[in-house]
């Protein structure tokens, strides 16, 4: 059985999740807390983070590099389109928000307001929160401007941009940190992406402490 070490609100094992569940590929959930630096958990990755992969007698690091190994040995239904220029915007993306968005957003909000809490680091700064809600109206904001003029943010189709995208915005949605009034084309195609089946178990994960808001797993909000 393939095993991915998880958090459930990693927007980083979401997007390794999705990509799993995208391509129909059985794989048992094991939540780790990572940040107790475990010895058997340090021997899978001595980076000590997660999603850590176990599938086909490998052990896998780094989302990103997950991602590519699984479309590579998966390649349908394809996650990465055809052509040098269209896979370069994919990954321009995926990197956008993986670096970007995460160290403006994601680290600001989500890791202020849940982390913290969980891993015992004390409480919230609030200048952090303060700029990680304030940013994310600039992405949000570029990503409407990305989809008036593509059905999806990397092209005609959908991609492993999508799912970047979509594993930090539906973390944040889980704790009710996205105004999705500000851009009715970027609602639109959450809505969209949420309503897969792919997206099934993210939309039923549940953090103790934490219950997410009544529109978090409402496919029509």
């Amino acid at each position: 059985m393939n095993r991915l070490f998880h958090v459930p609100l990693s927007p980083f094992c979401r997007k390794v999740r999705l990509s799993l569940a995208e391509k129909k590929i059985e794989v048992e959930l094991v939540e780790e807390r990572y940040w107790e630096q475990q010895p058997e958990f340090m021997r899978r990755n001595p980076a000590g983070k997660v999603p850590v992969l176990k599938m086909g007698g490998r052990v896998m690091t780094e989302s990103a590099a997950i991602c590519e190994y699984i479309e590579e040995a998966h390649p349908q239904p394809a996650l990465m389109p055809e052509g040098k220029d269209a896979r370069f915007e994919v990954r321009r993306l995926v990197a956008w928000f993986d670096d970007k968005f995460h160290q403006e957003v994601t680290s600001k909000l989500l890791y202020e307001r849940v982390n913290k809490k969980i891993m015992g680091r004390g409480y919230p700064e609030s200048k952090n929160v303060k700029a990680g809600a304030q940013k994310i109206k600039y992405h949000l904001d570029y990503m409407g401007w990305l989809l008036d003029q593509r059905r999806w943010l990397a092209g005609d189709v959908m991609t492993l941009a999508d799912f970047a995208a979509a594993a930090h915005l539906s973390a944040l949605d889980y704790i009710s940190d996205v105004d999705w009034n500000r851009s009715a084309v970027v609602k639109d195609w959450y809505a969209k992406i949420k309503s897969r089946p792919a997206f099934r178990s993210i939309l039923a994960d549940q953090v103790p402490g934490f219950p997410p808001p009544a529109h978090y797993a409402d496919l029509d909000f």
